[in-house]
């Protein structure tokens, strides 16, 4: 199923949380069921397509920018943003649009999110669809950033490394963290660059040139690298590398389907599994011939499939009753 066809919201706004400016638009039906995205990163910033993923004659299609991301402000801010200001933000969100309760859709970090803000309020979501398992654990940064996508990217790595020193080589994530929030403004710009390049470089089973523009346009970069950094040096803020695994019996009744590409270099398909392994209730989907883009043309299908699965089982137990 490819993605629906292109929408514009019928309302756009801000709402404020201390210093931050937090973005969010409502698109699709406003009587229609109440559905979330959350985007990527932490930083990357919700998208015209992210509205494309529900039939938008039924759902009520919310896209929020998380703190310092995308349109929220300001841009690329790590003060007073950690993943439990975000959970607050989304539960904050949820009451003013006055909604009881409302499916929880994210992907890569988006479903690190998701997973959070359901196990802290499980009683607010309807359904879960989670797509490249984020937990955030040592293991999974080092994959990324350390050692082991290197292998399969080579000439993409090389740029990756190319603007850190010989000597603090042996630790990727504090030598950018260093570079982008202490470094000088050139020092800023190029580790910005060359961090969210290596991501977008990495996110397709076919390299994308369009990913790579964007993943390096100069707004988008700064954000991502510098609230990426600041999430990871931090462990996400979760009280235990393990944290999600912990409380998945807070979630296990609530309606899910995860959908995981075979090949995915960002977010690799053991995390996917281990969770599926933990929490055999959720509906486990291989997309089989992909990596981790949301927009992969098979992996676009299951994630739209899911969300038409949803739609169809609530509307049909609305008319049984």
């Amino acid at each position: 199923m490819p993605l629906f066809p292109a929408i514009s919201p019928y309302q756009k706004n801000l709402f404020q949380k201390g210093r931050h400016h937090i973005y969010y638009e409502q698109s699709g039906n406003p009587e229609g069921k109440p559905v979330i995205f959350l985007h990527g990163g932490p930083g990357g910033g919700g998208d015209e397509n992210a509205r494309r993923f529900f039939d938008p004659l039924y759902y009520r299609i919310i896209v929020m920018d998380q703190r310092g991301a995308g349109r929220s402000s300001p841009l690329g801010c790590v003060e007073e943003n950690t993943t439990w200001d975000l959970i607050d933000d989304i539960h904050d969100l949820k009451q003013r649009l006055c909604i009881d309760r409302w499916m929880v859709f994210g992907g890569s970090w988006g479903s690190t999110l998701a997973m959070a803000y359901a196990q802290s309020y499980p009683k607010e979501v309807s359904e879960l669809v989670l797509r490249g398992i984020f937990m955030l654990r040592k293991k999974e940064i080092d994959w990324f950033y350390q050692q082991g996508a290197s292998f399969i990217y080579p000439e993409e790595w090389i740029r990756y490394i190319s603007i850190v020193p010989a000597s603090k080589r042996g630790d990727f994530l504090g030598a950018y963290h260093q570079l982008l929030h202490f470094g000088t403004e050139i020092e800023r710009v190029a580790a910005a660059q060359a961090w969210s390049r290596w991501e977008g470089a990495t996110s397709c089973l076919t390299q994308s040139k369009a990913l790579i523009d964007h993943f390096t346009e100069d707004k988008f970069s700064f954000a991502l690298a510098l609230i990426e950094t600041h999430y990871f040096k931090n462990k996400g803020f979760f009280s235990t590398e393990d944290y999600l695994l912990r409380n998945i019996d807070k979630i296990r009744h609530i309606p899910t389907v995860i959908v995981q590409g075979r090949y995915d270099m960002v977010c690799p398909i053991e995390t996917a599994y281990e969770l599926h392994a933990q929490w055999p209730e959720a509906e486990f989907i291989v997309a089989k011939n992909s990596g981790h883009s949301a927009y992969e043309s098979e992996i676009t299908d299951y994630l739209v499939g899911a969300t038409n699965q949803f739609l169809h089982k609530e509307r049909n137990e609305k008319d049984t009753n």
